[in-house]
């Protein structure tokens, strides 16, 4: 019952980090928008926290499948096999 609740608030605080992560992706967007950044500073930006953003979503995936919690893992897959295709 304690390992659940870790997992949970783990999985929480993942959440965070990537919708943080969408965040910032789209602060350098608005910035590029307003000639504050030029393209090549935005797309440096944006594609160091890419590779971050795939694992973490992918741990997550797997993660829900290895706990059995099915209805959390069909909700993560089809943007796991997104990042998957890309």
């Amino acid at each position: 019952m304690a390992w659940d609740l870790i997992f949970w608030v783990v999985c929480f605080f993942i959440n965070i980090a990537l919708l943080a992560s969408s965040f910032y992706q789209l602060l350098s967007l608005s910035d590029l928008e307003a000639d504050h950044l030029n393209p090549f500073e935005a797309s440096t930006r944006i594609n160091s926290i890419i590779l971050p953003e795939f694992l973490l979503q992918g741990f997550l995936c797997i993660s829900f499948l290895l706990t059995w919690h099915w209805f959390m893992f069909l909700f993560t897959l089809p943007i796991a096999a997104y990042h998957l295709m890309l």
